[in-house]
């Protein structure tokens, strides 16, 4: 069976999240997408959050599931498109999830279990010193027991 674990490296920083059972189809999605490496930027309308733009993914196909406006800080939310363009957005602080076009609604999917803690630095590094290298890996639950996996 996968791991139902991730760890999330952005910037100097790292975090452990841990799949959201109510969303099955955007998580299997996600799985074919892993390692993930991208470069993570700030939000532009939605608040303390920062993003990642999928514009070379096509994901329009998903549907809303377990769906927010307003992911809490440490959830992770896929966007799948359509009056917005597709995108990834990992909530920090306060989301209010929105673009120029209105309100939209993403699939949590993804919540972040250990590091929440750095969530605000980051955030602020990301607003102030500009986009950062972000990378998405499945990692054994029994590994990271045994210390053979590094948070």
């Amino acid at each position: 069976m996968p791991s139902s674990l991730i760890r999330i490296t952005a910037g100097p920083f790292t975090f452990l999240a841990r799949f959201v059972s109510e969303a099955p189809v955007t998580v299997a999605r996600f799985r074919t997408m892993l390692p993930y490496k991208q470069r993570i930027i700030h939000v532009r309308w939605s608040g303390e959050g920062l993003w990642i733009p999928l514009g070379e993914h096509d994901l329009h196909d998903l549907k809303f599931e377990n769906h927010t406006s307003h992911p809490a800080p440490g959830h992770i939310i896929l966007y799948p498109g359509g009056i917005s363009e597709t995108e990834f957005l990992l909530a920090y602080g306060g989301v209010d999830f929105s673009s120029k076009m209105g309100q939209l609604a993403g699939n949590h999917f993804l919540t972040i279990v250990e590091g929440n803690e750095q969530l605000p630095a980051l955030g602020k590094l990301v607003l102030w010193n500009g986009a950062q290298d972000i990378l998405f890996e499945e990692v054994e639950e029994s590994e990271l027991k045994k210390g053979r996996a590094k948070l």
